[in-house]
């Protein structure tokens, strides 16, 4: 039986995964409150010490899952067992060792490096969990914004926002963070402030806009006269489809499936679509090379 199958053992992993993120985004948001140095991996993207005190502490708490397992009650659902990690910030195993992973975390510790250096605000946590090249629960986690996206297989889709990290982190340390959020989408983001519907939106990347993207873009506006256009860094542009703020999220540019797979499953639990763009078939992961294609978010309402 898979995972997916077994909802408590699912929440189990949820919880884990929120735990992880809150305090990642502690270390994140110590770094930024500094000036910091600004060093350039050998692909030329930037990294900064946020980005390896993220990754220590994630790969730490994902690593120590199945801590205390042996002492669970009878009867009891079963504790999260330790899976392995792929994480942009670590060795990345060779496909022949990963494509015998039934289940296994997806992280980028720190999504958002460029905004984070610009210091806009616009860069998350991701933690997703995958299953058969599918993302089925995941989080992601805006520090400096306040605001904390989860979903998965079964669990719904939702976004906690306005609280302090500290408050973020008494939650998650008591396992009452799902006890809280708003479900997603919210009807709410589907209007603006005077109640009325919002024009019709799609939202892009702010560092990353590729002349494929711009011609989709205008292909839309044709469309839809009144389209609005909205930037926004890291997998927050998913999370704003998944939250009802926008109807499509075109991306013709490269990523890397940690970019996507925690904001993918919290799409996907939210009813929208994730696509291979133009296969529209469903984005998968775990493949031998862990380059994204072109996707494409879509809202329930486009998704159907």
């Amino acid at each position: 039986m898979h995972l997916r199958d077994k909802p408590e053992l699912l929440k189990s992993y949820l919880d884990l995964a929120l735990r992880a993120a809150v305090a990642a985004g502690f270390e994140i948001l110590d770094v930024y409150a500094k000036d910091f140095e600004v060093d350039f991996k050998a692909d030329d993207t930037p990294l900064t010490e946020a980005d390896r005190r993220a990754h220590t502490v994630i790969s730490r708490m994902l690593g120590a899952a199945a801590a205390g397992s042996s002492a669970a009650p009878a009867g009891a659902a079963a504790a999260p067992a330790v899976l392995p990690i792929l994480s942009e910030e670590a060795a990345h195993q060779p496909f022949a060792e990963r494509e015998g992973w039934g289940a296994f975390w997806l992280v980028d510790p720190l999504d958002g490096t460029k905004e984070f250096v610009k210091r806009n605000g616009e860069f998350t946590v991701n933690i997703a969990l995958v299953e058969k090249g599918e993302p089925i629960m995941g989080v992601v986690y805006a520090p400096h914004l306040g605001e904390l996206y989860w979903g998965g297989i079964g669990l719904g889709a939702f976004k906690l926002r306005n609280n302090s990290p500290s408050r973020f982190h008494v939650m998650a340390e008591s396992g009452t963070l799902t006890n809280h959020g708003t479900a997603l989408p919210d009807p709410a983001a589907g209007r603006t402030r005077s109640g009325a519907p919002r024009p019709f939106t799609v939202v892009a990347s702010r560092s990353h806009m590729s002349p494929e993207t711009e011609a989709y873009v205008q292909a839309q506006r044709a469309e839809h006269p009144e389209l609005q256009l909205v930037s926004a860094g890291s997998a927050l542009k998913l999370c704003l489809v998944a939250e009802g703020s926008a109807e499509l999220y075109p991306r013709f540019a490269p990523t890397m499936e940690w970019d996507t797979g925690a904001g993918h499953a919290v799409a996907v639990a939210a009813g929208c679509s994730v696509d291979e763009h133009p296969a529209g078939t469903p984005l998968r992961y775990n493949k031998e090379n862990l380059v994204n294609p072109w996707f494409l978010v879509a809202a329930p309402q486009i998704a159907t």
